[in-house]
C-alpha cells in the first residue's frame, strides 16, 4: 500500500502528527490507537508506526480530518520527549511501576502525570535492604554496583538526582550523566558500549 507522506512536531505532553492525505473523506478514515502502536488507513493509503516510542494514552488521543491533512494527537502518557516516532526505547510503564499507577489515576479523572524524575528514582531504590548471597545470588556483584550508585543518588542534590533519572530513561539506559546543567537542555543520546549497534526502526 502507499503511504501518505507525513511529518510530527511534539512536545512533552504530546505529540502531533500531520498526514497530508488531500481530500479525504472522514467516513472512509480508519485509525487505531494502541498503546505502543498507531495505524491510519484511507483505502490504500496507510501509515503504520509501531513500536511507537513512547505509550500513548489511547482515550485521549484524537484527531481531525481537513481538506489537506489529518492531524493526529498522540496524548503521551509520560510526559517525556521521544525524539522520534518508533523505535526500539523502553517503556516507562513497564520499567517503572509509579508511572503506572499515576496513569491509572490520571484515567480516574484525576491530575494527570507529568515526569517526575525524583518520583520514579524513589520507587526504584525503595528496597535499600542489603541483600545477602542467599537473598541475590549477584550479590557482591550487580548488587553490589547497584547499591554504589544508589549510595551516589542518596548523597546528592537535587539536581544530579535528577539529572541520573533523565540521562539514564531517555539514552535507553546507556547514560548516566550527574550534571543537570548538561542534560536539562535537552535529550540525552543513546550511546551503546562499543563494539554494539543502536537499531532504529525504520520510519
Amino acid at each position: 500500500m502507499p503511504t501518505p507522506r507525513y511529518e510530527f512536531y511534539e512536545t512533552d505532553d504530546r505529540l502531533t502528527l500531520s498526514i497530508f492525505d488531500k481530500g479525504v473523506d472522514p467516513a472512509d478514515v480508519q485509525i487505531k490507537f494502541e498503546p505502543r502502536a498507531f495505524s491510519y488507513t484511507r483505502g490504500d493509503n496507510e501509515v503504520q508506526l509501531e513500536p511507537l516510542k513512547g505509550q500513548i494514552d489511547t482515550e485521549k488521543s484524537d484527531y481531525t480530518v481537513g481538506k489537506i491533512k489529518v492531524e493526529v494527537r498522540l496524548a503521551k502518557v509520560a510526559a517525556i520527549r521521544w525524539g522520534g516516532l518508533v523505535g526500539d526505547a523502553p517503556d516507562l510503564l513497564n520499567t517503572f511501576p509509579a508511572v503506572a499507577t499515576s496513569t491509572a489515576a490520571a484515567s480516574a479523572g484525576q491530575k494527570p502525570f507529568y515526569k517526575n524524575w525524583d518520583g520514579i528514582t524513589n520507587t526504584i531504590l525503595s528496597d535499600d535492604k542489603p541483600l545477602s548471597t542467599s537473598d541475590d545470588p549477584n550479590a557482591g556483584g550487580d548488587a553490589a554496583v547497584n547499591k554504589f550508585f544508589q549510595e551516589i543518588y542518596g548523597n546528592a542534590d537535587e539536581n544530579t538526582k535528577r539529572a541520573m533519572m533523565k540521562s539514564f530513561v531517555e539514552s535507553g539506559g546507556t547514560t548516566l550523566s550527574t550534571n543537570w546543567d548538561e542534560v536539562g537542555k535537552s535529550p540525552v543520546d543513546v550511546k551503546p558500549p562499543q563494539g554494539s549497534e543502536w537499531k532504529k526502526w525504520a520510519e
